[in-house]
Order: C-alpha cells, then structure tokens, then sequence
C-alpha cells in the first residue's frame, strides 16, 4: 500500500460517535444481521458514563452521605463527623467508570463480530463517505450521532483564566479535577449548576452561582425553581440571580468575576470558575457541507419525524438534534432514538419518533422531577387548566423519615380531567415520576390518580394526595384516606 493512501472499509451503518445512541443504533443494527462500525474522537462510551451521568451521580450520593454525616435528620442521632480524602473519591468514580466502560462498553464490541469501532476524528468527505485514522468508512446508510459539549458563553477573558466545564467529571482527562476548591463561582443556573453546587457545597467548598434570568431553573414551574433555591441558599449555597456576567481576570491564586445586574457593576472572587451555561451539539468540523447535511441556528441538525436529515440516507439522533422533534438532551432519549433511526435504517420500518412523554430529573437533594407540560405552557397550548400544589410537609412519607422538603403540582386538563404535567421535589423525586410519566402515556385523568391503591407510607403517594386536592382539603384526611 503507497504511502498516505487509505484503507477503505464497507459496513451496513456507519455511525459517528461512541455514546449512548450510537451503541443503540450499532446492536439494532447487529441484531438484524447487519454490520456497523462506529467513531470516537475521545473516549468509548461517550459524554453519559465518562464524564456525564455516571460520574455525577456518583459524586453526589457520597456528598449526600458526607453532608447528612455532618447535618442528621434525625434528633437521637449525633454527629460524630465524617472524613473527607477528596482524591480517593475521585479514584473511586473513576474505578466505576471503568467498571462501566468495560461491561457495558468494551465488551459489546469485543464480543460482537458484526460491530467495530475506529478512534479519531471522523467527518464526511466529498465523496459522500466517513474518514477516521486513515480509513475511509463506506456505509450503506450513515447515523450522526456525535452528542453535546458544554457551551462556552462569550465572556471576555475567559481564555486567559483556568475555567471548569462540567467535563471536570472526565476519567483519564487533563480536565478532570482532582483537588477540592475553597470556593467556586459558577456561571449559570441550570440542572448542571444546581447539582454540582449543592454538591461542592456539601464537601466544603463557598459556592456562588450567578444566574441571568430571574430565577434558577427558567424553563420549570416557578414553584420548583422557589423551593429548590431556598433549599440550596439554606445550605450555604449564594444564589444571584438577574446577572449578566461580563468579563473574568485572573488575581493571583483566584479568579474574579464581573457581572451586571439592573446596571449596576458586581465582583465576585473564588478559587475557580466553572462554566455552566448550556450545552452545544457537536456538529462542527464533520464534515456536513460536504453532504449536504442541514443544521439549525443552533448547530443542531435538521430532522424529520423519522430521524431523516436532509439527505435521505444519512440520519442523526440524541443530543445532535437538540430540540427538533420535541426531543431533549438526555442519555435514555437518545437511546430510545437510536434504535428507531437503526430499525428505519436498514429494515425498512417507518418508525416516528414520541417525545411527549419524556420524565427527566434533576439530582438535587431533593430531587427534582418533571414530566409533560408546564402550567404556562399547558395554556400556551390552548388547554382549559387547573392547577394544584401540595407541600411535602403533607405526605406521610416525607414526614415518617424527617424530609419534608419540596412539593408536588399537577396540571390539569379541567373540561376532560386529563393529567398534563406534574413537577416534583421530593425525596426520591426520580423515581415517583416514572408512575406519572406512565400515567400521562396512556392519558390517565386525575381519577385515575385517586382510584389507584398507593403502598402506606411511600413518597409516590404523593401523586395520590396530589389528585385528591383538587376536590379535598388534603390537610384533614387521615392516613390513606381517599
């Protein structure tokens, strides 16, 4: 072979990415007898088990220990304290990470002769075919399925200060962060903010978060976003909100902040800056003009109902798309979709994608748990709506084990009774939703809610108590009572 030729190699499906909805795509296709190679630039597996989902929930169920260590719920039980060896947690969440990366992972690849992967940077070319490492990949139909990153916002200086993205959470990466800051300003208030916040909080570090809109959480119930700030500020955490951060410079070991908030000029100084202000797709530097392949303002690519770009055999799923469809940026919808772009693919099926009905959480302590519409945008839509919320304090559950934080509102369909949404925070908030998100699945109204038997004491009775405030005072039933 000459010199700086290229190997050329023909499979069935040729996916770009290693993540969740590539893996999808690559054992639908295995399963129906046809071969798929995948690409990955960084590392196998993708943003979810590296440096997302995994790592994250990780970190945050040992804060939740360390911190109710040191904070016990319970009045008999004393606080001894509790140690803190920051680097032998971040060797612990690495070890799960690989555990995971080999298993769920390595493994498929390893065992499976209709599935391969190819590491480096992967885009189209001229001729309509895939290049990586020197190989030129030739699929029969093409999967873009290269994810999300974070979004840096445009902030002056922020290339001259050391800044932490949420890839702080990587395995094997210069990003990864091994030591604990004293104190952190984090720039933006979302899911990302909110969950590593709380969590550097509770293993000591000062946390500020500085958020533009006026209240953390923009896109939630106004209730959610009220009660899960007072939580958060209860335990330290500095919330500002209605600031627009301008600029950033580094002085001596900190880094300082400067933001605008109703014309007026604040500083905030910490150790480090962490960035978390949105994700973005990774679209750019594939090769898309090559192909024609069309992209939003956003960089997220154009789809149909079935997963179809603008070219009719190339495809794209997961967080590639951002919200086309009504999808959102979340490991299991991406999974879901890969299977659906897979199956339409290469078998011929004329699959559509559903993103009604998609329960997402937020891993707060509490937690915090959504599914279907928002009040506002229930009446967006047209609906006649009615809406209730009930105070934890209320749910037996939540007070037999001390944790009556948070609150539960549903939103109704008034003239069918139909259930549209439910927001929850709550302990155990992500899993209670997945009975709503069911329930919102096959169109249950509010009776459906009550007449459904709960376990005693259990936090998605919740939902249960929720439905009954619609026509009792819930506040005056006796256990169980309907």
């Amino acid at each position: 072979m000459a010199k700086g030729s290229t190997i050329a190699e023909s499979y069935d499906l040729v996916v770009l990415g290693s993540g969740s909805t590539a893996f999808a795509a690559a054992i639908r296709a295995a399963e129906l007898g046809k071969t798929a190679v995948m690409t990955e630039s960084r590392t196998l597996g993708g943003t979810c088990v590296n440096r997302g989902c995994l790592p994250s929930k990780n970190l945050i169920e040992a804060a939740r220990i360390y911190w109710e260590a040191h904070q016990p719920r319970y009045p008999g039980l004393v606080s001894n304290g509790m140690g803190l060896d920051f680097r032998e947690l971040i060797r612990q969440k690495d070890a799960v990470i690989h555990d995971y990366q080999n298993k769920k992972y390595q493994s498929i690849v390893h065992d499976s002769d209709r599935i391969k992967v190819h590491t480096g940077r992967a885009a189209f070319t001229h001729d309509g075919s895939v290049e990586v490492d020197g190989r030129r990949l030739v699929g029969r139909q093409y999967l873009i399925a290269t994810g999300s990153r974070p979004a840096l916002p445009h902030l002056e200086g922020l290339d001259t200060v050391p800044y932490l993205t949420s890839d702080l959470l990587t395995s094997g990466e210069s990003e990864e962060l091994w030591d604990l800051p004293k104190s952190l300003i984090i720039a933006g208030g979302g899911y990302i903010a909110l969950e590593l916040g709380q969590m550097f909080q509770r293993f000591g570090t000062a946390v500020t978060i500085l958020e533009r809109s006026p209240r953390v959480l923009p896109g939630y119930e106004p209730e959610v976003s009220s009660a899960i700030q007072e939580i958060l500020e209860e335990e330290g955490v500095k919330i500002i909100t209605e600031i627009t951060v301008r600029r950033a410079f580094q002085e001596g070991d900190s880094v300082t902040v400067v933001g605008e908030t109703h014309g007026d000029e604040r500083r905030f100084k910490a150790e480090r800056l962490l960035v978390a202000t949105g994700r973005r797709p990774n679209t750019d530097a594939i090769g898309l003009e090559q192909v024609g392949v069309k992209t939003d303002d956003h960089g997220a690519i154009v789809v149909n109902e079935f997963l179809t770009t603008t070219v009719p055999h190339i495809w794209a799923a997961g967080d590639v798309i951002g919200s086309h469809t009504g999808s959102q940026l979340a490991t299991p919808v991406g999974a879901h979709d890969g299977v659906i772009a897979a199956s339409n693919a290469l078998n011929g099926e004329k699959r559509t994608v559903d993103h009604t009905v998609i329960p997402r959480t937020i891993f707060t302590d509490p937690q915090i748990a959504v599914v279907g519409l928002t009040d506002e945008e229930a009446n967006q839509r047209g609906f006649r709506c009615n809406c209730g919320t009930v105070p934890m304090r209320i749910i037996p559950r939540a007070g037999a084990i001390r944790d009556t934080r948070g609150l539960i509102k549903m939103v109704l369909d008034w003239q069918t009774k139909r259930v549209l949404g439910v927001s929850i925070v709550g302990r155990d908030a992500g899993e209670v939703i997945h009975e709503a998100a069911m329930a919102l699945r096959f169109k249950a109204t509010v009776y459906d809610f009550i007449d459904m038997v709960h376990v005693y004491p259990t936090m998605a009775e919740a939902l249960k108590i929720a439905a009954l405030s619609f026509f009792k005072d819930v506040e005056k039933l006796s256990c169980c009572a309907e």
